[in-house]
């Protein structure tokens, strides 16, 4: 068949663009089946039928195109935009993951030198950016289950890839989450186990320091990795209530305003310990967080999880007050000042969160004992000018809304 060429499409392939805007997955695999129809046609703008998917965020069909040998790389688009482009346009993590794990290049760019994750940005689509600049493709870790050169036996035994990929895909860099997904996997949360982790870690950190397309971003967020790795081994060792410990640890507030002390001083000693002190990354670090005060803003964690994964500080989102988890609503029933994931994560903060709860409550019947009074004195004020009861009416819906 020959080489697909910019609008030259059969019948059946025209139809096959219409079917991936329908999201027919059935008639698409049907089409696909066809002689006349390949899976890299292009229409008149040069887009591909993956890269129409992954735009529409049809994620059953840019698996069926996938596994039909959809080119995710492709770039013979007017413009130069791939599919893991469309996909984080798309706004849809999934999809964008779906490219990167179908070897979707990162570093690519457009007509105008933006990169995917770049475009995703731009667009405020911020969770497709972590998910870009988070990516690790499994068969980089699985290098380290392989015996290599005179070696007996593997750096890293194959039962711990599977746990270990998973803490390195986490986007969220909250060392309690981190600990929990440790401590969810009885293969990973032992001694030894995590010790050949860690040192895996730090062989990949060094290889994305000393690899001719250095790559500072993801060798921080290794060591980071590794240090929690660690972290966790050595309370395994000392402790008898295990992770939990370490948890509870990161997790203690002091008492003035329950401000996580331990786990701000644990993660800017992470960073401290950085092995290459030329990185860039490092020195930028370091200025954003030497001169804050432990318990002011901004907090190393935020500091480093915008370093890391390119969320702003600034986005409209709730954080669990306890693992960092995104998309957290339920708060706390008293003071309404602090919000959890669920009951779990309410209940593991409780200890330290219950010395600060009634001050918080407090403040929060102050401010809006304050609002009240303020409102009044408008409301009175404008009485006193004689307004109208147009006037009073819009006066009383805005205050409802206050």
């Amino acid at each position: 068949m020959s080489a697909p060429k910019k609008g030259d499409l059969s019948s059946s392939e025209k139809e096959l663009f219409e079917v991936i805007t329908a999201g027919n997955v059935q008639e698409a695999s049907r089409l696909l089946g066809c002689k006349d129809v390949r899976v890299n046609c292009l229409d008149e703008y040069g887009m591909t039928p993956l890269m129409h998917a992954a735009y529409k965020g049809k994620a059953d069909m840019c698996k069926l195109l996938l596994q039909h040998g959809a080119d995710v790389n492709c770039n013979e688009h007017e413009h130069g935009y791939t599919a893991l482009m469309f996909a984080g346009l798309s706004g849809k993590t999934d999809i964008t993951w779906m490219m990167l794990d179908a070897g979707a290049e990162t570093d690519v760019v457009n007509s105008v030198g933006r990169t995917a994750a770049q475009m995703a940005a731009f667009v405020g689509q911020h969770d497709c950016v972590t998910v870009i600049n988070n990516f690790f493709s499994r068969a980089r870790l699985d290098y380290y289950t392989k015996p290599q050169g005179l070696e007996k036996e593997p750096k890293l035994p194959p039962k711990l890839a599977g746990p270990l990929h998973k803490v390195i895909m986490s986007t969220n860099l909250n060392p309690v989450k981190m600990v929990m997904l440790v401590n969810e996997n009885p293969l990973l949360a032992e001694v030894e186990a995590l010790g050949k982790c860690r040192r895996v870690m730090e062989l990949i950190c060094e290889k994305c320091i000393k690899q001719q397309d250095m790559n500072e971003v993801l060798a921080m967020k290794m060591h980071y990795i590794s240090c929690l790795l660690g972290k966790c081994a050595s309370f395994l060792k000392d402790r008898e209530d295990k992770l939990e410990g370490l948890i509870k640890s990161l997790l203690k507030g002091r008492d003035s305003d329950g401000f996580p002390v331990f786990q701000e001083k644990f993660i800017r000693e992470c960073i401290r310990k950085f092995p290459y002190c030329d990185a860039t990354l490092l020195q930028q670090l370091v200025r954003s967080i030497a001169p804050v005060e432990i318990g002011n803003d901004p907090t190393a964690l935020s500091v480093l999880t915008q370093a890391v994964t390119g969320q702003v500080g600034f986005m409209d989102a709730e954080f669990c007050t306890s693992c960092g988890e995104k998309g957290a609503e339920k708060r706390c029933s008293i003071c309404k000042m602090v919000i959890y994931c669920d009951q779990a994560c309410q209940k593991m903060h409780w200890f330290t969160h219950k010395k600060v709860c009634k001050k918080l409550q407090e403040q929060r019947e102050q401010q809006e004992a304050e609002s009240a009074r303020l409102r009044m004195q408008q409301s009175n004020g404008k009485d006193k000018q004689g307004v109208t009861q147009s006037d009073t009416i819009t006066a009383y819906y805005t205050d409802a809304f206050l």
